[in-house]
This record gives structure tokens, sequence and C-alpha cells, in this order.
């Protein structure tokens, strides 16, 4: 993946990538054709919305995981230690790495990954400073005994499944689990999880997840004597359920810019982070009846300027947006027309557009159609619309 740094400019400055890169026959790293600019301070104003919303004695753990939701996993982490940040969440072991390799975090900073781990990963665990998360009894016995050859306590996070169905013990066989832990020489606990299924619905199922969740870590450290860092609430029951905060709260989609359910009602104003652009490449005049893109599913009513735009559904533009998005060019706001195709799309600049070759069109953020309208349009979620941004979309970061 390319990344540009864009900081530092004066005021006024043009921040397009033109003043950054030489232009020589020689330049090995020309205009790109899409990009994916990653304003940084909206970035750190959402976590200090985030962190106005949730009080200083309530841990964060900003949730890096799938390369920060499309945004760029090592400086997008690098703002956030910036921001005070010192939680990280991935999503496994080789994000993790990446983190530690790539300078994305101090290595004072924690980092703990989500998925259950595969024997043969447990020493890199080790070797990298990561907390493991640990929901198996197969999994503890062999982390205790790679530890102890390796001579060096391992970090665990033990997570429980209170209902979601994907990673972890029911309470009543976490609780050994825990026992087992406390017991242990070589594996220090770190804290305890579980994850809710309907997290941005506060009453029903969320509910029951709570109360099966609080009862297991008041019997643990009732019978331990003792704390543990506790954490279950994401994005959703953060902005919904204050008692499922605990000891720290793991804000995914809302560091970014977007809530979890767009219709929730927020007391947390966050911004988009990301916005995808990409150049027109071609603009020509079509007649009356002649037709646009594969399978011909849309035909000029009239005369019509069309511009050709670089992305396509190998850039992350969805292939079902076609005849149904929209882009923004030069502040005005154009229907996307055709078949989304792997490299390009088209959009209908109608009869007296002064849009032109070079130009810089708007697919989705701060300034044009949102990740929440194209998943509105698609039946997808911000989350994906985000993550689906492809690695030969430039990220710029400003």
């Amino acid at each position: 993946m390319f990344y540009y740094l864009m900081q530092h400019e004066p005021p006024g400055h043009n921040r397009t990538i033109d003043n950054l890169l030489p232009h020589t026959m020689t330049d090995p790293a020309p205009l790109p054709m899409a990009e994916a600019r990653i304003a940084l301070s909206h970035l750190e104003g959402n976590v200090r919305r985030i962190r106005q919303c949730t009080g200083g004695k309530t841990r964060i753990m900003a949730v890096v995981k799938a390369n920060a939701y499309g945004h760029g996993a090592n400086r997008v982490a690098a703002s956030l230690e910036t921001a005070g940040i010192s939680d990280f969440g991935v999503a496994n072991i080789q994000e993790a790495m990446a983190l530690r390799t790539g300078g994305g975090v101090r290595q004072q900073s924690a980092v703990l990954a989500f998925s259950s781990p595969l024997v043969s990963q447990i020493e890199s665990y080790l070797r990298y400073d990561i907390a493991m998360t640990l929901c198996s009894f197969e999994i503890l016995h062999a982390a205790e005994a790679i530890a102890a050859a390796n001579g060096k306590k391992l970090s665990v996070h033990v997570k429980t499944d209170t209902g979601m169905g994907r990673l972890g013990l029911p309470p009543a066989e976490t609780m050994e689990l825990l026992r087992a832990v406390k017991n242990s020489g070589y594996l220090d606990l770190k804290g305890v999880y579980t994850h809710f299924a309907e997290g941005s619905r506060p009453d029903g199922f969320t509910a029951l997840q709570l109360d099966r969740f609080r009862a297991l870590v008041t019997q643990y450290e009732s019978e331990s004597c003792g704390t543990v860092c506790k954490h279950a609430a994401s994005s959703g029951a953060m902005l919904c359920r204050k008692d499922s905060w605990f000891d720290m709260v793991r804000p995914g989609i809302m560091l970014y810019g977007y809530l979890p359910d767009p219709v929730m009602q927020s007391s947390v104003p966050v911004v988009p982070v990301m916005q995808m652009e990409a150049k027109v490449v071609f603009v020509k005049t079509l007649d009356t009846g002649d037709t646009v893109s594969y399978n011909r599913t849309w035909a000029a009513p009239g005369p019509r300027r069309i511009a050709t735009i670089a992305a396509g559904y190998a850039d992350g533009y969805p292939r079902s947006l076609s005849n149904r998005g929209s882009v923004v060019i030069g502040g005005k706001s154009f229907p996307q027309v055709g078949t989304v195709t792997m490299d390009q799309i088209m959009v209908d600049l109608g009869t007296n557009s002064d849009v032109k070759i070079g130009d810089n069109a708007i697919l989705f953020g701060w300034e044009g159609p949102s990740a929440d309208d194209i998943a509105r349009i698609t039946g997808s979620i911000s989350y994906e619309v985000l993550c689906s941004v492809s690695n030969r979309v430039v990220r710029v970061f400003i």
C-alpha cells in the first residue's frame, strides 16, 4: 500500500499531491488516479469527543484492526498515541506484529489481539509483547508450556461468551479458566472481556449479556480478593449503556467518524476521517439513446456529457451502486450511470458542466456522500464500505 503524508502546510496552501511529487520522466511515483484522504485532525477530534463522553477514569482501547478500518493502521495508531491513547486492539497476531514492527505504536503501549491463537503462534505473542485472547483450556496449557520454556510471562485477556456465539466459553466455564490463569506462574491476567451481539440496542439481549458478564467478573473479583480490567463496550454499547463501560471501552467505527447504526441518537458528534477521491480521466458527449458501460444498463435520455472517473469496484466502489450512486465534482453532485466496472465509473454531467479531465471526483467522505449513504443504497454497513477501499488506492494523510 502506498502512503503520502501531508502536514505542516502554510495557510492557503493547495493540499494536492502535485505539490509533493517531483515531475520528471523518471519519477517512480506518478500522481495516483484514486486516493483516500485521511484527515488525522478529524481522527484526533473524534478521540477528544469520545474522551469527553467517557470521562478521565475510563480507559480507551482504540480498535485499529483491518488496517484501521481501511485508514492505515500505523499512521492512525501513531496519531492516536499523540492524542493520548495507549491501548490498541487488532484482529490477530499478524496485525499486532505489523503494528509493533511498523512504528505504529511505542513499546509501552499495550496491544491486544482479539482472535484466539493457534498454538504455533503463541511464541510470537511473547516475542512481540502482544496480549493474547485466551478462551480455551487447550490454549491455556499450550501457552503455559511455551511461556515457561521461554522463561517469560505471557499477558492474556480472558474472553467469555455471554451470547455472541463466536469466541469464548460460557461464564461458568470461563470462571474455571480464570481460576487456572490465577494459579499459573506464567500467565499474567490483564483483563476479562466479552462482546455484545446487539450492542446498539440497550435493552433485551444486551441487558442479558451484561448481567451475565457482571455476574462473572463480580464472582471472580470476590473470589480472588482483587480487581481486574473489565471491558465489554464497543461503539454501540458505549453510546447507549453507560453501565457497560466498566474499566475500558473499545471504540472502533466511532473513531473513524461513523455510528454503528446510523439511526442511533448520539451525544458524541464524530466526523468522517476518510474521503475517497478519484480523477476524471475522460469527458465525452453522447447523443440521445447512446448507452453506457457493460450490459447497456443506461441510455442517454438526451444529449449528455459523460465523465469517466478512474475508480471502480477493484478500488472499493461497490458494483451494486450501478445507476444508483452519485459523486461530487467541484461542489456539485452528479449521478453515476451505467454498470460500475473494475477500474472506472461514469457519471452524467448533464448538458452544461465545466468538468474537465484532471478534476477530482469525491466518491464518499466529508464533502460528498457519506459511507453511510453508500451502505444504505447497497444494503451494507459503513464498516464494510471503509474496509473495502483497496490497497491500490493511495492513502494521503492530511
